[in-house]
């Protein structure tokens, strides 16, 4: 566990410690490469009262990263040393960009929120071991802001999926996933769909 934070507070390393041997040490798992850069904000929206939708041009991490990985982004303020987690949503390998959507609940976040085109972030990743494809007929199922990395998921499955979404009360991301198969909603308050619990 001190290499892996080790690792998440210096200049770009070059391997990433994700397997844990016989006794649960960090090893290098040379496949898994991971990059520390300055990204460049090409877009940011709001989607809902308090979640956003950011693109962020990062060159080649964009044709490294998978469905279920994660970047972690730092804030630009220097007294603030860990970065925050955030899961990849989309992946635009063509042109070099990741796309995050994520919700304002402290400090990073709040300054992520504000962020314009043209503005840059430092981002470590792709990280996490992500999901795996297979083509089987397919049910995924999530609620809140683990809706977002089922996205790209949705988007790379070659097979029928059904698309269960569960959300307090207000909808994102809903309407992009109905080109990839059968959505079902479920809000708290009933106001959408089913009334209940994902």
């Amino acid at each position: 566990l001190e290499r892996h934070l080790d690792n998440a507070l210096h200049d770009v390393p070059a391997y990433e410690y994700r397997k844990i041997d016989k006794k649960g040490r960090y090893i290098k798992d040379k496949n898994m490469s991971v990059s520390k850069i300055k990204a460049t904000v090409f877009s940011q929206e709001q989607l809902a009262s308090d979640v956003f939708s950011m693109w962020l041009e990062v060159g080649n991490m964009a044709s490294e990263a998978k469905p279920g990985q994660f970047i972690s982004v730092y804030s630009n303020d220097d007294s603030k040393l860990l970065p925050r987690p955030i899961s990849i949503c989309e992946i635009d390998r063509e042109n070099g960009r990741l796309r995050i959507v994520y919700r304002v609940v402290g400090y990073g976040t709040k300054e992520f929120s504000g962020c314009k085109a043209g503005d840059t972030l430092e981002i470590m990743g792709p990280l996490g071991n992500g999901y795996t494809l297979k083509k089987n007929k397919a049910i995924l199922v999530a609620g809140g802001i683990g809706v977002p990395p089922m996205l790209e998921l949705a988007k790379e499955l070659d097979c029928e999926k059904t698309i269960v979404l569960g959300y307090r009360d207000e909808l994102f991301l809903n309407k992009e996933f109905e080109q990839y198969g059968k959505v079902v909603i479920a809000t708290e308050d009933g106001s959408c769909g089913t009334k209940g619990n994902v």
